[in-house]
């Protein structure tokens, strides 16, 4: 079995009430015109032809960006993110051949209401992880008012799964007021998870919660590709800063800052790129890798899908791992029968 953990689909209440009146710009654009993000008869048509061509394949249901906190304010989000739980769940309890398990999205910019959401989406809905981005409206994830999320998510034993997010409004350069040529998204968003999983390192999320795991959409976005730079340049953190002792932080620290760059996971969805599949691969290995297509973003139905398996069966793997990559790991994290 191929078990898809990161594509994104919009239920029907959420995707009626909250996106497709059009007033999200860019991404919001994006997403109201692809019909497999909405239509779940077109959806299985598209299952249906990689089912015929690969054989059994299921997903995982995440909700597609914008992120919950960019839909609504503090106030409003709580009910979003119910409203979205809700339906990914209904999807699910009714179709599980097709969708075994979902990820609940969580109202980041509301924490004390974000615990209680991944309480009741676990608990009530049935709910095999959480969804956060990569910032919360353009601040870190390190910020301390939203530790009680990743605690709940420790204590849950909860899989994280981690999407960039970053907006044209973003500029590339100082003198400007807007990012061009869509570089917030091409460039911008693997630099965006790069950065989180960088921040989360050297705030020490993996000497408070040692057994959180956390899935980096895109394999990781830049880190891999930058194994030297993370590796032996963070091992000279503080010898480029004057005005903060960053070597105290590094004497600190229980291990390198690359070594805890590799606790993280990465999925697949590169959108065919080989020679990307086999760095993360490489950074990672086989036990922090899972099989993810980033369905249905591709520019025709099923394209990503394809790719990515085609990358995937081109590796030199042995059966055992390419198990793992595309179900065994999916299995373990998300604690699946």
């Amino acid at each position: 079995m191929k078990i898809d953990l990161f594509n994104h689909f919009f239920p029907k209440r959420y995707f009626e009430q909250f996106i497709d009146t059009g007033g999200i710009r860019d991404i919001g654009k994006r997403v109201r015109n692809i019909q497999a993000i909405h239509d779940v008869e077109f959806r299985f048509k598209v299952m249906d032809e990689i089912r015929a061509q690969y054989g059994d394949y299921c997903q995982v249901l995440t909700l597609p960006a914008p992120p919950i906190e960019a839909v609504g304010d503090p106030s409003k989000s709580p009910e979003i993110a119910r409203i979205a739980n809700d339906g990914l769940a209904e999807l699910v309890s009714k179709h599980p051949d097709r969708f075994i398990a979902f990820a609940a999205s969580v109202p980041m910019n509301n924490p004390e209401e974000a615990v209680k959401e991944i309480g009741r989406s676990v608990t009530d809905l049935g709910a095999r992880g959480i969804q956060i981005y990569t910032n919360v409206n353009g601040g870190p994830l390190d910020a301390a008012e939203l530790a009680p999320i990743f605690e709940e998510a420790a204590r849950l034993d909860l899989t994280i799964l981690m999407h960039p997010t970053r907006g044209a409004d973003f500029a590339d350069y100082k003198t400007e007021q807007k990012s061009l040529y869509e570089i917030w998204w091409t460039l911008g968003w693997p630099y965006e998870t790069a950065c989180a999983m960088s921040r989360m390192t050297f705030a020490g999320f993996f000497d408070r919660w040692p057994a959180l795991r956390i899935v980096t959409h895109h394999l990781g976005g830049m880190v891999p590709y930058f194994e030297g730079r993370v590796g032996y340049g963070w091992d000279q953190l503080g010898s480029r800063t004057s005005d903060v002792d960053y070597k105290a932080l590094l004497k600190s620290m229980k291990q390198r800052p690359i070594d805890y760059l590799r606790m993280f996971y990465g999925d697949t969805a590169l959108f065919g790129a080989r020679a990307g599949t086999v760095c993360g691969l490489d950074f990672f290995g086989v036990d922090h890798v899972l099989f993810a297509s980033d369905t249905p973003f591709e520019p025709t139905p099923g394209l990503f899908i394809r790719e990515t398996i085609k990358v995937l069966d081109s590796l030199e793997l042995t059966a055992e791992h390419r198990k793992q990559i595309y179900e065994g790991n999916a299995r373990r994290l998300l604690k699946l029968p």
